[in-house]
């Protein structure tokens, strides 16, 4: 019984990965069950019993990336060892690794600019990024590390609003594109706006502290 919930088990993550690779380069509406079938090497029948549709599929998929957001954004907030600045910068610099190299979230990102999943925005991984820049902006002014004026929801609006710009242009112009570079000096900006004078004069000396490793990340299903 435990080996045939391990093959089910590891047949379901294979269906999913390769419905991920599919709908991050075909998008949704074209996406093929075909083309995911023989990628997972699973039978059409063993999809079917898993999933009860392509739409099944790709909430699969969109739940996978949630669990991604999810893990990133706790890990980076339990760093106690850091400043809630440096925690933000990596945290964003993890997000655009995984952007780069994982093909869950890179799947989830096509997906929920398809009409399709519109709705799936407000339950997204777009959502727990959010939530944890706002909470971050607070313990940054709570630190003096950002003015006492600063709004932490207008804070957290245009951080998430450039970095998903990065995103979108970073698609735009096709070729190569450093999305890391780019997402940090999105962030930079809006922080050097918002920053102590204390907090920009160490920050010019020590630049960040730390910045996201592929090695810590778990790309697997």
């Amino acid at each position: 019984m435990a080996r045939q919930q391990e093959r089910a088990r590891r047949t379901r993550a294979a269906i999913i990965r390769s419905a991920a690779v599919e709908f991050g380069k075909s998008g949704y509406a074209a996406a093929s069950l075909n083309r995911i079938l023989e990628g997972s090497r699973a039978t059409k029948g063993a999809m079917y019993f898993h999933f009860d549709s392509k739409e099944d599929l790709a909430r699969a998929v969109l739940e996978a990336a949630v669990d991604r957001y999810r893990v990133s954004t706790e890990r980076w907030l339990g760093r106690g060892d850091l400043g809630p600045l440096d925690v933000l910068h990596g945290m964003i610099d993890e997000i655009a690794l995984r952007l780069e190299n994982d093909i869950i979230i890179q799947a989830e990102f096509r997906l929920i600019i398809e009409p399709e999943f519109y709705r799936d925005i407000q339950a997204g991984g777009g959502r727990i990024l959010g939530r944890s820049i706002r909470l971050l902006a607070v313990r940054a002014t709570e630190h003096k590390q950002l003015r006492g004026d600063t709004d932490p929801d207008r804070f957290t609006r245009t951080l998430a609003a450039a970095l998903a710009g990065q995103r979108y242009i970073a698609d735009v112009l096709g070729g190569p594109v450093d999305l890391r570079s780019r997402f940090t000096e999105a962030l930079e900006m809006i922080v050097e706006a918002t920053a102590t004078p204390e907090w920009t004069e160490e920050f010019r000396r020590v630049g960040w502290r730390v910045s996201a490793r592929l090695e810590d990340l778990n790309l697997t299903v």
